[in-house]
């Protein structure tokens, strides 16, 4: 089943690399003020969810889900939920990194949410991409300046890495002690990170130094 691409408010400033990251044919689904995005994505969306207190509701002659401004679920998890109910399996969410850390934490819990579905789901920013590591191993190539292992839910035990500056064999990672933090992926090398028990989030960076813009 094609891909599901999840379109939140938080900026975007690199639109020419997420370009080149979508699939003609994705499933978008904007929410609320991700639709400012719409234009420099060129992308037609595929769904619109939100309660529109962020951005203006266009009536586009689009499937349009208006949510009460009031509720449990934001916007973007709401998405995610009716996505799954869709029966979407795979997905990609984009302008969900920003300004706003509690707006930015939630959104990568959503990434624990559909690992624990067995969904597959990835986070790119301006920078990074993120991916949780749990069940299967997964690897890294040596495109990426640094790559770090977070634990944000509980305790991961088992874990290896292999193919980086810093290896490790049957290491554990708690959320109170983060050692994981700017690992490097050996010259001509593929790492790999694997995890027995409990889950990390894997967040490769794509820049030693911040871009420059590209507001295009």
């Amino acid at each position: 089943m094609k891909r599901c691409v999840i379109v939140g408010g938080a900026d975007i400033h690199n639109y020419g690399f997420l370009r080149e990251r979508l699939n003609s044919d994705d499933y978008a689904v904007f929410c609320d003020s991700g639709l400012k995005h719409l234009k420099k994505l060129s992308v037609k969306p595929s769904l619109i969810v939100g309660d529109f207190d962020s951005h203006k509701n266009p009536h586009l002659d689009i499937e349009t889900i208006v949510l009460p401004c009031e509720k449990d679920d934001t916007d973007t998890v709401f998405a995610v939920k009716e996505a799954l109910r869709r029966g979407f399996d795979d997905f990609l969410l984009i302008g969900v990194i920003g300004a706003r850390l509690d707006h930015t934490l939630g959104n990568v819990s959503i990434l624990l949410y559909l690992d624990s579905l067995g969904k597959k789901g990835c986070i790119i920013d301006d920078y990074s991409e993120m991916e949780i590591v749990s069940h299967k191993p997964v690897s890294i190539p040596d495109s990426y300046a640094f790559f770090s292992l977070l634990n944000i839910s509980g305790c991961a035990k088992g874990i290896t890495v292999t193919g980086a500056k810093y290896p490790l064999s049957d290491g554990e990672i708690a959320c109170e002690y983060q050692y994981g933090v700017s690992n490097e992926v050996l010259p001509g090398e593929t790492a790999s990170v694997s995890v027995s028990e409990g889950r990390l989030l894997l967040i490769k960076d794509r820049y030693c130094m911040p871009p420059q813009s590209a507001d295009t």
